[in-house]
Order: structure tokens, then sequence, then C-alpha cells
């Protein structure tokens, strides 16, 4: 009996311990009742938006489907099926801000608002279970668009090529890129169906000095290859110089390591879009080694996807203090400044990112200027809100 006791007490250490790690134990009624709201009109903005938008795109698109004979699994899963999650997280902004605005408005229409104020609650502490909301829906936002929808991108991008006739570059010429220190490689023609290149040498030199020059009529990236970088050239010729002497070594096919890839050699619309931000940080700390300038819209894509993330905070303090009071003539008014808002959210995400492109602004602060700009709006109408 007495161990029986002593398990039982020990089990309720741990409970007690459970209890205390809960996250939701340190919720109270009120968060609740506001982070279901806040979520639950969140995810009822998206379906209803992103439904419309592909009334729309099948609209648009359904000529195109039937006159390239695409398949109608591949028209739902590989397209329709990376459709929603893309451009659901890249409008997650304007959602947070309508899901705010609308919910809010109604709370403030039904004296809810004017009741907790008037029980005691500050709109400081009121703000609590909105950031906590944004901050769920921040970082899904931001794991998403970082690691998941890259590559449901690839799949949607070639279901693109194949079935709506989207050109992409699939060739280059003339390319020429340091693969490593010292080392240069070239290539004529470049063709990116078969990875095979025409026309290659690599050069390696030491101390400014030619050490080492390499030429191959064919060279083939081998796609299946566990190891990275693993390239085959075909009838082949080594120069080796040492000094005053020569050694020449020449053969049909060999096997090599060349820290290149087929994605360094042919950039296509949209292929930051398809790596993920481990990738894109490895790609342009790579591509920033070798001196390419090619690199200011990996850098953009890489900085927004953090900015936009943060954007859930900023709209969410912007359209708690514009809906939260109870006004004459519903929500109409404090909706239209909110879209409005949200809309030259997402318009100034596009114009600070052309201006990086081509106008030398640096990348972080081009994805960054939005944010920026609207701190200070939010700041604003924080101020104005009621206390």
């Amino acid at each position: 009996m007495k161990e029986a006791l002593r398990k039982i007490g020990h089990w309720l250490r741990w409970l007690r311990w459970l209890k205390v790690l809960n996250p939701f134990g340190y919720l109270s009624r009120l968060d609740r009742y506001i982070i279901a709201k806040f979520i639950g009109t969140y995810i009822f903005s998206i379906i209803l938006i992103i439904s419309i938008s592909i009334v729309f795109d099948v609209n648009e698109n359904l000529d195109k489907f039937f006159t390239n004979n695409a398949p109608f699994k591949a028209i739902v899963f590989d397209y329709y099926a990376n459709f929603v999650p893309y451009f659901a997280n890249l409008f997650s902004p304007l959602f947070v801000f309508i899901a705010v605005i609308f919910f809010t408005s109604k709370l403030a229409g039904n004296s809810e608002i004017i009741a907790m104020l008037a029980a005691g609650v500050s709109f400081k502490r009121l703000m609590r279970p909105y950031m906590i909301s944004a901050a769920l829906i921040a970082a899904v936002s931001f794991y998403l668009g970082g690691y998941i929808i890259p590559k449901g991108n690839q799949v949607k991008m070639e279901f693109e090529t194949k079935y709506k006739n989207k050109k992409k570059n699939l060739s280059a010429n003339n390319v020429q890129l340091m693969v490593a220190p010292g080392v240069i490689a070239y290539i004529q023609t470049y063709d990116d169906v078969t990875k095979t290149g025409y026309g290659f040498s690599l050069d390696k030199f030491e101390n400014k000095k030619l050490v080492s020059h390499m030429t191959a009529s064919v060279i083939r990236y081998d796609s299946i290859s566990d190891s990275r970088y693993h390239w085959k050239a075909q009838s082949y010729k080594i120069r080796k110089l040492k000094g005053l002497r020569e050694e020449i070594e020449s053969g049909a096919v060999i096997d090599t390591l060349i820290q290149m890839e087929p994605m360094d050699l042919v950039f296509s619309k949209g292929q930051q879009e398809t790596l993920t931000s481990s990738e894109l940080r490895d790609y342009i700390s790579k591509q920033l080694e070798r001196g390419s300038g090619n690199v200011v819209q990996y850098e953009v894509e890489y900085h927004k996807r953090i900015a936009t993330s943060f954007a859930s905070f900023i709209l969410t303090i912007i359209g708690v203090s514009l809906s939260s009071r109870k006004r004459k003539g519903g929500m109409g008014l404090y909706l239209g400044i909110g879209l409005a808002l949200s809309f030259g959210y997402i318009l100034l995400q596009t114009i600070s990112a052309t201006f990086a492109i081509n106008a030398d602004t640096p990348a972080m602060l081009a994805a960054w200027i939005p944010n920026i700009l609207y701190v200070f709006i939010a700041y604003f109408c924080y101020r104005q809100a009621p206390n």
C-alpha cells in the first residue's frame, strides 16, 4: 500500500511539472478567446480569397491546359496543390490584416472591447493574445516560405514549362566563372536539358601563374552520382606546367570533380523561389566568393522571407489600433483603410525589390524598407488607440 502511494505521489509531482511547462496554462480565457477568433478568421479569409483566385486562374488557363493535353492529376496535384500555399504565403500580410480588422471591428461593434477595458484590462494587455497569434502565423509563414513552398515551386514551374507554354531558359553561351580560388572554368555552349557543355576549358593559377590547363570537347554533369560536382569530360587533354617542363595527359573519358552545378550555368526567371533558405544562403555565399554579381535577386528573396514574417506583428498592431473603437457606420471605413495599407505594403515590397535589382540598393535594406516605414505607422496608430 505504501509503495502504491509513493508511486502515485511520484506521478503527481510529474503532472505538476507538466502543468508548469504547459504554455496554455499561462493563457487566460480572454487570451484563448481572441487567439481562436484571430486564427479562425485568418484561415477563413485565406480559404475565401484563394478560392476566388483559383476560379479566376482556372478560367484564364483552361484553354492552355486543354491545348497542351495537361492530365487532370497533374493540374490538381502538381499545379494547384502548389499554387494555393504559394499565394497564401505570399499574401499572408494581407490575410493577417483582413482577419484582425474583421473580427476586432465585430468585437468593438458588440461592445466587447469596451467591456474588456471597463473590466480593468489595459489596451497593452489586450494586445498580448494578438501578438501570440501573430507569432504563430509568423513562425508558420517563415517555415513554409523557407523550406516547404520552394520544393513545391519546383514542381509548379516544371508544370508551367510543360503545359502553360511558359518559356524557360535552357541554354547558355560563353559561360565563365571561378569555381575555386585561382581556378577558372569556361564553357562555350551549355544545354540544360541534357546537362551537357561543349568547348570546355579549366585553368588553374598559382601566384598568378598558369600551372594547369584542361580542355574537353564535351563535359556532362552526372546527375545520378552520390556526390555533388561530379562531371564526365570527353576527349580531354590536361597540360601541367612545371617551370619550363610540360606534362600532357589525354584520353577519351575522365571523371572529375569541379565545384560547379547546372544551376550555376543557367539562370531562369524565378529560380530563387525554388531554393530553400539554407540553399539560398549557401548559393549566395558561393557566388560572392566567385565574384559573381548576379546574386541580388537571391539576396532580396532571402531577406524578404524574414521581413515578411515580421510584418505579421506590425500589421496586427495597426489593425487592432484602427478597429478597436466602436464607431458609427460599422467596419466599412476601417476595412477599406486596412486593405489600402495591406496592398500598399505589398506594392512597396515589389518596388523596393525592383530598386535593389536595378538601382544597386543593398538587398537587405530593400527587403526591410516596407517594415521600417510601417513601424512608424504602427507606432502612430498604437498611440491613437483607446486606453
